[in-house]
């Protein structure tokens, strides 16, 4: 067995869930370099002033959680159903409202409901978002960038995400339109290295929209060429793309 086929049958053995990448991080496996910001800090002063708020797309709750307490109104929306059962189970005992959707057009909530709203790497509508926004609310996202491992994708000779034109300026710019005034905007573009080829057989499972269709058989020489690199080098690097913004509702 070579080390290619020992990754792949050890991430065929192993189980996830949620977007929880702990399994890699907390091993070492996969590290990427320091943001210029940090979304926590920057969420929990306003959290911890709010009467009411939204985490846009929990996933399995496990990123929220480490924000409680919670305001007297604490929701969370999720659109991945297979996550849903995993955010109830660790959110509704801590008081917070669990609801699916399936349109990010068409949240379940009233308008002016939220006077804070975050959101962590989640889709979002600025018209939505502004409908259930109260004025002077805030709303806060970090979101994962279009051109995130792109140069990951070049290397597998694939196609490039289909979210390659999101980046700060699109995102700002929407938001703007629907009368928000940005507090804060930035962008990074952070190094991310990955330590064994398993570590990026995962990551490409967990994100599937990275590279749509993808399989081992159809990779298997580039994976091969990364292997190399990674046993001769130690390591592999690529880069992500992060952004946030802050924005007021006036």
């Amino acid at each position: 067995m070579n080390n290619l086929q020992f990754w792949i049958k050890d991430l065929e053995s192993s189980t996830f869930s949620g977007w929880n990448f702990s399994y890699l991080t907390e091993s070492g496996r996969m590290d990427s370099e320091p943001l210029n910001w940090n979304y926590y800090s920057l969420a929990l002063p306003h959290l911890r002033q709010a009467e009411a708020a939204l985490d846009m797309g929990t996933g399995g709750g496990e990123y929220l959680s480490s924000f409680y307490p919670f305001p007297r109104r604490m929701a969370a929306t999720e659109g991945y159903k297979p996550n849903i059962p995993l955010a109830k189970a660790k959110l509704e005992p801590l008081g917070v409202e669990v609801l699916s959707f399936v349109n990010d057009a068409a949240l379940p909530f009233q308008s002016d409901e939220f006077d804070l709203v975050i959101n962590k790497h989640e889709s979002f509508d600025p018209n939505e978002v502004k409908r259930i926004v109260k004025p002077s609310g805030l709303f806060i996202t970090q979101q994962v960038g279009g051109s995130d491992m792109a140069d990951l994708n070049e290397r597998l000779h694939a196609d490039q995400c289909i979210y390659n034109g999101w980046n700060l300026e699109s995102a700002a710019a929407g938001l703007k339109k629907e009368g928000f005034r940005a507090a804060a905007a930035i962008e990074q573009f952070p190094k991310t290295r990955f330590y064994d080829i398993g570590a990026i057989l995962y990551y490409l499972k967990a994100i599937p929209w990275q590279i749509p269709g993808f399989s081992y058989d159809k990779y298997e020489q580039q994976l091969l060429d990364i292997q190399y690199e990674i046993e001769t080098r130690g390591y592999i690097e690529f880069t992500s793309h992060r952004f946030l913004i802050m924005a007021i509702k006036e």
